[in-house]
Order: C-alpha cells, then sequence, then structure tokens
C-alpha cells in the first residue's frame, strides 16, 4: 500500500480507503458479521482512512454503529471521516440546519462510531448555499476537540469556494473516476492550489468500473435500482456501460478493471484518496491491493483515449499535462 500526505493535516493516509456506505444494506443486505470482516480485511490489507456518513444505512446510522463496532481496539490507528446533514432525507424529515443541531448530530455520531473524536467531518449538503452555519459548528467542536479537521462533499465547484471563504477546508469528497473527469479542470486544480485534501467517492462508478455489468443487467438494490425506472437514466446507464466496454478492450492482456479504475484515481498529481465501498472481505482485499502502484503517464493516457470523449480544447489541455504521481 502507498502512502501520501493527506493535504495539510500531516497525516499520512493509505492511498486507498474503504467507503462504509455500501455495508449499512442500502447496496442490498449484508450480514454483520461480514460487514466488520469487510472492514478489517482493508485494515489487515493496508487501508488506513474509513469512509461514512450519518446517514449511510438501513436504518440510517447503522454503516456508523457497524463501523465503530469493527474499529474497537484499532481506533487510533485509523482516520475515520464522517459526514453531517443529510439525516432524514431519504425520507424527506431533513433536520432544520443551526448550530447546535449540528452539534448534536456530531455527538450522534461520535456515540455511534464508538470514539470520542473523528479526523473529519464533512458538510453533506452538497449544494448548500450559505454554509456559515457549518463553518460555525465545525470550528467549535474542532476547538473542543471532537474533529480535527473539517471540509465538505459536494461536486460543484461553487459550493466548494463558497465553503473554503475563510480558507479553513481542509478536505473535500467529490465523485472522481474514468467515467466522471470533471473534476480536472476545476476542482483538482483548486485543491491543488489551497492545499485541500481529496477523497475520491465513486472512483468504481457504483460499480461499474468493475467491468462485471451488462447493457442488461437489472440492478436491485435501493441506489441503483434508480437507474431502470426512468427512459433518461436507464439510456445513462447503457451509455457508460458501453465506454467500460471501450475500456476493458484497451486494456493490455491481464490487466485488471478494478484495480486499473481505483489506480487512475489515485495516480492525479494531487495524490487523492480513493474510498470505494465493498461488500465483503475479498472485495475490500481486491480494492486495497490497487493502492500498491499508480499509473504510469503512458498508461494513463492510453486509458483516456480508449474513452473517445468529445473533448473541448481546455479539455485537451488537461490531457495534455496530465502527469502520474
Amino acid at each position: 500500500m502507498l502512502y501520501r500526505e493527506f493535504g495539510q493535516t500531516g497525516w499520512q493516509v493509505s492511498a486507498i480507503g474503504l467507503g462504509t456506505w455500501n455495508i449499512g444494506n442500502q447496496w442490498g443486505e449484508v450480514e454483520e458479521a461480514t460487514a466488520l470482516a469487510t472492514i478489517l480485511s482493508a485494515f489487515d490489507n493496508g487501508v488506513n482512512l474509513f469512509d461514512t456518513a450519518e446517514a449511510y444505512g438501513i436504518p440510517q446510522g447503522l454503516s456508523e454503529e457497524r463501523l465503530g463496532l469493527a474499529l474497537m481496539g484499532i481506533r487510533e490507528q485509523v482516520y475515520v471521516v464522517t459526514k453531517i446533514g443529510s439525516w432524514g432525507r431519504r425520507n424527506d424529515e431533513v433536520l432544520p440546519k443551526s448550530v447546535d443541531t449540528i452539534r448534536l448530530c456530531l455527538h450522534a455520531s461520535l456515540y455511534r462510531l464508538r470514539t470520542d473524536w473523528v479526523d473529519v467531518a464533512l458538510c453533506h449538503e452538497g449544494d448548500i448555499e450559505d454554509p456559515t452555519v457549518y463553518l460555525e459548528a465545525f470550528e467549535m467542536l474542532k476547538q473542543k476537540g471532537h474533529i480535527r479537521a473539517y471540509g465538505i462533499s459536494t461536486n460543484d465547484f461553487e459550493v466548494l469556494k463558497r465553503f473554503n471563504v475563510n480558507n479553513t477546508c481542509k478536505v473535500v469528497e467529490f465523485d472522481y473516476s474514468l467515467l466522471n473527469r470533471q473534476p480536472e479542470l476545476d476542482m483538482l486544480p483548486y485543491c491543488q492550489e489551497h492545499g485541500i485534501a481529496v477523497l475520491a467517492r465513486g472512483p468504481l462508478a457504483k460499480g461499474l468500473l468493475s467491468g462485471k455489468y451488462s447493457a442488461d443487467t437489472v440492478f436491485k438494490d435501493t441506489i441503483r435500482s434508480k437507474w431502470h425506472k426512468k427512459e433518461k437514466t436507464q439510456a445513462k446507464y447503457e451509455q457508460e456501460i458501453a465506454t467500460v466496454d471501450r475500456i476493458k478492450a484497451a486494456l493490455p492482456p491481464g490487466e485488471n478493471m478494478v484495480e486499473t479504475a481505483l489506480r487512475f484515481a489515485i495516480s492525479h498529481p494531487l495524490k487523492p484518496v480513493a474510498i470505494p465501498g465493498a461488500k465483503s472481505p475479498e472485495q475490500a482485499e481486491i480494492n486495497a491491493k490497487a493502492g500498491d502502484k499508480v499509473l504510469s503517464e503512458q498508461e494513463i493516457n492510453n486509458l483516456i483515449l480508449s474513452l473517445e470523449h468529445p473533448f473541448n480544447e481546455r479539455e485537451l489541455s488537461v490531457v495534455g499535462n496530465y502527469k502520474s504521481a
């Protein structure tokens, strides 16, 4: 496993982390014993960063509960990231936001995680207009030692800039993969300029970049089943499967889709930490092993060419300047 500096935190973090959305039953039921074994498999294979959120799981908070249970005895050897702000959103019962409710939500997360602190707290409102209430609450929680750093989970560049108005955003989490390279145009350069650590979520594009699925696949879990309910989202799914098939065809013999996709996400010069999910110890081990090296510049360029993406002039300049970490 490669380890890298995590922005300006001073921490040495594994290039591959573990996202725990998948172990909370939203992606299909996972037995508790399997969930705990999955977390420990990641740890045993070098992973030292675990990402979760207060709203992950059925019931909500289950992913945090399972993560806290699994990390008993090794908590001080790992970094825990959680997210605040989405409690009740799935049921249209979002809590009103104030400094006090954010504080209470963080304390509830600490209880579920069986810890006195989290290393990173992220705002989980990716479209927030005015982040002042989070900035005030997170700063207060940091001063009290309940969090060590804070930031935001968002795919919106303007939201990121608003959240970093005081240059206190130390971590940002956003979607980044071979199927979504938009962050190379704005988010990644901004984070590089400001010393903000990056968590790359969706590095396997909700599993599509595993190469296991076809255009005929019908998902049953509560997350991906939504793709089949509308003609537009089904068409996008089929388009992305076609792109994945082109990537698979371009891989050298013996190369693995999962490892290649994860290595792409960690090979950017900013040195992001990829946080794929896993539902079994075996998946966690496979993901972790991808963190033993980055891709060469030539390997990256070959992958980009396989995407057959209609680059505009600005994107072409990004590809031309892409250097692996």
